[in-house]
């Protein structure tokens, strides 16, 4: 999530407290203890008065992740790849460090538990750019941290798809048990094509280049365009999409658009 969200420590903890993991995203003036350093617990005692109940901030203070950030050494900072974009594929400077957040904790009686601070630092950039907090196992590697980090992008991607293809940003209604089943349908839709996809791969050869270099559909029959792909992918969900409704649109005897009979011996071209 992010930082949006993730800059909110009750939705974090509820989260923790549902027995899930996280990668959320922070801003950079989030309080963290550094590595070593923690609150004092409270202390006992045997004289009068209260006995503590509460951590103490003791000599140390916690810092701002941005402090933490700038106070690492070039030796921290790894470059890692974790997918390719359009044109290449994407690296960035990242350094990660387990740290406690520190925001209110001086309410708490107990010490929250250690997380991964993920830092990402742009090599032309004077200071870093993006901060995370993630609850991933301690033993995560360096590289499928950023990986899952780097996540949200393919989940935005998927909502575009919805909304583009499926119609999920097309709702009008008002209540929300409607568009909880508008909602409900289009997903349903989407799980199917992916499944399609995985279930029926093209034929030809897989596409090991980039999608830059992908070849452009070339029209060998006049009366049987190709069908327009998305990325020229053939088996992208705007294709899957589009093969459905052809099938489809053949078994009724008339257009739902035009009201035209239907020629059954259109062919669907396989591309």
């Amino acid at each position: 999530m992010d930082a949006g969200y993730g800059n909110d420590t009750g939705l974090r903890t509820a989260i923790t407290a549902l027995g899930l993991r996280y990668v959320a995203g922070i801003g950079p003036n989030t309080s963290v203890w550094p590595p070593g350093e923690a609150p004092v617990p409270p202390q006992s005692r045997t004289g009068r008065g209260r006995p503590q109940t509460r951590l103490q901030r003791g000599q140390h203070q916690p810092i701002s992740v941005k402090t933490l950030a700038l106070s690492l050494t070039q030796e921290a900072w790894q470059t890692i790849t974790w997918r390719e974009g359009t044109t290449d594929w994407l690296a960035s400077r990242f350094a990660r460090r387990r740290v406690r957040p520190a925001h209110r904790d001086n309410l708490l009686s107990e010490l929250r538990a250690e997380e991964w601070l993920l830092i990402e630092w742009l090599e032309d950039e004077t200071e870093p750019t993006k901060y995370w907090f993630s609850t991933l196992p301690e033993e995560t590697a360096f590289d499928r941290l950023v990986d899952l980090t780097k996540l949200r992008w393919r989940i935005e991607r998927d909502y575009q798809e919805l909304k583009q293809e499926l119609g999920l940003g097309d709702y009008e209604g008002r209540g929300w048990r409607g568009f909880h089943h508008h909602a409900t349908l289009c997903i349903a839709a989407y799980g199917f094509l992916i499944a399609e996809r995985g279930a029926l791969p093209p034929s030809g050869p897989s596409f090991s280049a980039r999608s830059r270099d992908l070849p452009f559909p070339t029209v060998t029959d006049a009366e049987a365009p190709p069908i327009q792909p998305e990325r020229h992918i053939p088996n992208s969900i705007a294709t899957m999409r589009r093969r459905l409704i052809v099938a489809l649109a053949r078994t009724l005897p008339r257009c739902p658009c035009c009201n035209a009979p239907i020629c059954k011996t259109i062919r669907i071209p396989d591309y």
